[in-house]
């Protein structure tokens, strides 16, 4: 019998086992043996999802998502990798409804958004602070409210050409949402220059920061669901400057990174802004596939934690 029949019978009796011992409630058994099967038969997308299964079951996110990750790459019609990938970091509610309620929870007085596209996330912000929104081909459909203005040009060029403050009647940015452009240095650049128009209260959030698998987070889109790089901003700050309060709020699709504990007069990041850049860029996806909830500071999608944690840092910032 040739090798290649014998290693694909082999690994059809040991996924079948396998699978029973799943669905016996033995997911640590059933892993080894489904990890042994989709060795012997590594072009099976199946054996690797059944792997991911067993693996999610045992409480072992990072080995579950890179088995879904291989059965996604083998097969990528194949769906239950990407719906298991999708569940088995985020969950609660999208992050437009943490959105919204942060600005019920915090009432900025202004407020500035990178990224509009249709305005949907522009809206939530109400009719209370004054709000800048920035997109280079913005496809809005039916009128914003009266407190809003949007910039059709790019970040890059909405910073260096608009008194921003001057636009805000004087006052900082109190509340900003990054999500434009899902490459990483564009996400950086933003940062940069929206801390320095802020204050030590403010907050800047970042959208498409907690990526689902490579394919997803490759720089050059080349699927429909597509969250880029941004990523390796969260592991740039978190590195460059410690100071910040930094959590990824595991909100569907793509997570909601809170930045918090600002500080205008930072002059680091925009200082070695080529040499950060260059750093992170060096950096593989593969980064990720170790503890990438911790790398990522993923935090529970949970309001109540949400508030307490505004809690918490709002009284520290009172007694600095």
């Amino acid at each position: 019998m040739p090798q290649a029949m014998l290693f694909g019978r082999l690994a059809d009796s040991l996924a079948r086992e396998g699978v029973e011992q799943l669905d016996a409630g033995n997911p640590g058994t059933a892993l080894a043996l489904l990890g042994l099967a989709a060795r012997l038969s590594p072009s099976n997308a199946q054996l690797r999802y059944a792997a991911a299964r067993a693996a999610s079951a045992l409480g072992a996110r990072d080995k579950a998502a890179l088995y879904c990750e291989q059965a996604a790459m083998l097969d990528p019609s194949f769906g239950e990798p990407h719906e298991l990938l999708s569940q088995l970091f985020l969950h609660g509610p999208w992050y437009l409804e943490i959105l919204e309620r942060l600005h019920g929870l915090l009432r900025p007085r202004t407020y500035v958004e990178i990224g509009v596209d249709k305005a949907e996330s522009m809206r939530l912000a109400g009719t209370g602070p004054r709000c800048i929104g920035v997109d280079p081909e913005p496809t809005i459909s039916s009128p914003l409210p009266p407190n809003v203005r949007i910039f059709a040009q790019t970040s890059d060029e909405f910073f260096r050409q608009t008194d921003v403050r001057g636009e805000l009647g004087g006052m900082p940015v109190d509340l900003a949402f990054i999500d434009g452009m899902h490459h990483f240095e564009a996400a950086l650049r933003d940062f940069v220059n929206l801390e320095r128009l802020c204050h030590g209260g403010s907050t800047i959030l970042i959208h498409d920061c907690f990526p689902h698998d490579r394919r997803t987070a490759q720089r050059e889109r080349a699927t429909d669901f597509w969250s880029g790089d941004v990523w390796r901003l969260v592991v740039l700050l978190k590195k460059h400057r410690p100071d910040l309060s930094i959590h990824t709020l595991a909100a569907p699709p793509t997570g909601l990174c809170v930045v918090r504990n600002l500080d205008p007069g930072s002059e680091y990041l925009s200082r070695n802004l080529a040499a950060v850049t260059d750093e992170l860029m060096r950096l593989d996806y593969a980064f990720l596939r170790k503890d990438r909830a911790g790398k990522l500071n993923l935090a529970p999608n949970d309001w109540g934690y949400v508030q307490r944690l505004f809690a918490s840092q709002s009284a520290a910032t009172a007694q600095a």
